[in-house]
């Protein structure tokens, strides 16, 4: 009864790689350039006092405006900066399908590197910058709805949806920091390679943010995290029926030994079987190869 129930569910795993966009504007701030500096985060009603960091933590920082600095508001332009940044995602996922349609959960464990911001307005004036983490790992716990919606010979295309919470780095502010739920939409093509075994790619693309709240003035600043997958893998159903015990038995079939009925010990997880007579080698010798040239391949 155990391995009949174990047998409804499919185990994944895959890898593959991300590209994330990391952008926020800054309503609210003013931005501080100064030359051959970072660029410095004020707040209009005291430009004295400043930020040197505003994306993992707030770290507040005071300004000094040197000659020749650059100040600008967001009262009076759309600032903000933008990092394109890229993670390598390990992603473990397990599902039941009903007819057409799965249900199922996963988590993910992704290295992400965070590339150099650039502002999104007067870069000629304000330089890049870069924030006190470099990367971090992203963890993610989600449910997964889908369902097939076309199928090709071995190929079947799936279409899903996965919904959960993430956890950042332990180098991000939790307490300063407000996470949403994210959203990721994907396409998977599958290709069955035998009746417990596929192949599978999946595009997808994901949308979530997080809220950095400034304890002393109540504003806060919304990074988007937005990012595009490409994920490659395989996922693997564990078979009703238990292999046949008999060393010597090369049948390829689903066959009975006494009251038990068992599954082929020669049927490979990597080909494709008709469990009812078999097919380990579909094609004889004789239309193989150079032989299939031959008036008389004997």
């Amino acid at each position: 009864m155990l391995r009949k129930i174990l047998s409804k569910i499919t185990f994944g795993l895959s890898t593959g790689y991300g590209s994330t966009t990391f952008k926020h504007e800054l309503d609210g701030f003013g931005i501080l350039q100064n030359p051959d500096s970072v660029p410095k985060l004020f707040q209009p009603s005291s430009p004295s006092s400043g930020y040197s960091n505003w994306f993992n933590a707030v770290n507040p920082s005071g300004n000094t405006t040197q000659a020749g600095a650059f100040l600008v508001n967001s009262d009076t332009a759309s600032i903000g900066f933008k990092s394109k940044s890229f993670n390598i995602p390990l992603r473990a996922t397990l599902h039941v399908e009903f007819d057409r349609y799965r249900i199922g959960g996963g988590y993910s464990f992704e290295f992400t590197r965070v590339g150099e911001f650039k502002p999104l307005s007067y870069g000629d004036r304000i330089n890049n910058f870069s924030p006190d983490v470099s990367s971090f790992f992203l963890k993610k716990y989600f449910v997964s709805l889908g369902a097939s919606v076309y199928r090709y010979y071995e190929y079947l295309l799936v279409v899903d949806a996965n919904i959960g919470g993430y956890k950042l780095g332990k180098d991000f502010d939790s307490g300063s920091i407000k996470k949403g739920m994210f959203v990721n939409l994907g396409v998977t093509v599958e290709r069955e390679m035998s009746e417990y075994f596929k192949l599978f790619v999946r595009p997808s693309y994901e949308i979530k943010s997080y809220k950095l709240n400034f304890p002393e003035s109540g504003q806060s600043i919304t990074h988007k995290f937005n990012a595009f997958y490409l994920n490659v893998g395989a996922t693997y159903r564990i078979p009703e029926l238990r292999r046949c015990f008999l060393k010597t038995c090369k049948a390829q079939m689903n066959h009975a030994h006494g009251n038990r009925e068992y599954r082929s010990r020669v049927h490979p997880i990597y080909k494709k079987q008709n469990p009812h007579y078999g097919e380990n080698h579909p094609v004889i010798i004789k239309y193989k190869g150079r032989n299939k040239k031959k008036l008389n391949p004997y």
